[in-house]
């Protein structure tokens, strides 16, 4: 069983400010394989997928950013899913806009979400898609920026990346080797 947790903040206001990539994506994720997150348990929406026998869970936190760690927590409890089978989708200010990075393992680098999921997991052994929403402006505060909607020129970079990001998600999944995903999907641009 695997748990794919797509970060970002409830409410119409966040809806797409560049700290919901992680929501974006995982909406369009489930667009793509008909996946529905119509259910509503462990503070998050979320929803079930099959692939080849295996049960794989994705889910949005409701619980704000800084208290993702709640919701991926509770799942992971309950349905015993050991943490190198999560995979958390979210924002990156050191990547640019139409970027994305996987990575296996490391420390939160500044995220406050994912700081809470390492908390409440124990382990910085998470597997990460990291999208590139830019740096702040001169004399913009970093939560100005983050919770700021994309620039109307950045708009297909966005989606571009977001794109990648749930490509890179599904071979993962059908492949089941983070590694070849990473390979593949960590090009330089």
């Amino acid at each position: 069983m695997k748990l794919i947790v797509g970060l970002g903040n409830p409410g119409s206001q966040y809806l797409a400010t560049r700290h919901n990539i992680g929501f974006i994506t995982i909406d369009q994720w489930g667009k793509k394989n008909h996946v529905a997150l119509d259910r509503e348990q462990f503070q998050g929406f979320y929803g079930t997928y099959h692939h080849q026998g295996e049960k794989i869970l994705v889910v949005k936190p409701m619980t704000y950013m800084n208290r993702s760690g709640l919701t991926v927590g509770l799942m992971a409890d309950y349905y015993q899913i050991d943490p190198s089978d999560i995979l958390v989708v979210y924002d990156d200010m050191d990547l640019d806009v139409g970027q994305i990075r996987l990575r296996y393992k490391g420390s939160a680098g500044g995220h406050n979400g994912m700081k809470d999921i390492i908390r409440a997991l124990g382990t910085q052994e998470i597997k990460r898609v990291k999208i590139g929403v830019g740096r702040p402006a001169p004399n913009q505060s970093v939560v100005d920026h983050v919770l700021s909607n994309f620039p109307k020129d950045t708009h297909e970079q966005m989606l571009q990346a977001v794109n990648h990001a749930t490509d890179a998600i599904d071979h993962w999944i059908d492949e089941d080797n983070f590694t070849t995903t990473m390979s593949r999907f960590n090009v330089r641009t």
